[in-house]
């Protein structure tokens, strides 16, 4: 239904009770793109019955969490061209567990990843798990092949309440063309602290083949025009009206509570 609405053709979309680990209804299919937004995490994926599955060419993933399984079934359905996008868990980006960091190793080193970008929280309606975007590159030759492009987006966005926070058409623009200048070299990518890096894949393996893009894309500069004094008597100047606001909604509701007698309460026992 979700392809239907927006007009992508759905007539290779294939259901099965299985789910897509155990039974793969696109065995032979060698794809140009994989788009995906795997479950977190999952540990009932029937990891163990899987042990020695073709798929897993850099590593057998943990039976405890499918997210290394899922990278590797999108690679193995890409064509020697091709390229993958999908939303994972921010942990998959530094976990070791049950040799989750070996598999990532792997990948690194066969020059697969492409571009990490950190989420922003609060962006999906059903989880509050931290996530991040994977793009994987089955042919990184040219000039990026030994680099890896990381996006920091934790700080796009906006709330539109409380719990939900959204990218405006012009966040995801920025992320986009971030990408799409890196990737075409000389189209007038540069660097920018706090929020891109492309970083040499030697420096990643310095950081034991983390991928968190807050580690190389480094802190944003501080404006010149910062001066703390007066934003200190600002932030003070706030406080203290906002004690005093405190100070006369607790007057407000002693002398609400002074109204209501104890026998109107025995009455509505």
């Amino acid at each position: 239904m979700n392809l239907a609405i927006r007009g992508i053709d759905s007539s290779q979309v294939r259901w099965n009770n299985e789910g897509s680990f155990l039974n793969d209804s696109h065995k032979d299919l060698k794809a140009d793109f994989v788009i995906a937004n795997p479950p977190f995490n999952d540990s009932d994926w029937s990891g163990d019955q899987l042990r020695g599955d073709g798929r897993w060419q850099y590593g057998t993933p943990p039976p405890g969490n499918a997210n290394y399984a899922w990278i590797q079934h999108f690679l193995y359905h890409l064509n020697p061209s091709g390229i993958a996008g999908f939303v994972l868990a921010k942990g998959s980006l530094t976990s070791k567990s049950s040799g989750e960091g070996n598999i990532r190793k792997e990948l690194i080193e066969a020059r697969l990843v492409d571009c990490i970008v950190n989420l922003p929280a609060k962006l999906f309606l059903n989880t509050q798990i931290p996530a991040s975007l994977w793009f994987l590159n089955r042919d990184k030759a040219g000039s990026r092949s030994e680099e890896i492009l990381f996006i920091d987006a934790r700080n796009e966005g906006h709330l539109i309440n409380r719990r939900t926070r959204v990218l405006s058409p012009e966040d995801i623009q920025r992320i986009a063309d971030t990408y799409h200048q890196w990737r075409e070299s000389g189209n007038g990518y540069e660097d920018v602290k706090g929020f891109c890096s492309s970083t040499a894949i030697e420096r990643v393996r310095e950081l034991d083949y983390a991928l968190t893009p807050g580690r190389y894309v480094g802190l944003a500069e501080e404006e010149d025009d910062f001066d703390f004094k007066e934003r200190f008597t600002s932030l003070k100047a706030e406080f203290e009206e906002q004690l005093k606001e405190e100070e006369r909604l607790n007057a407000q509701i002693l002398e609400n509570l002074n109204k209501v007698s104890v026998s109107k309460i025995r009455d509505l026992k």
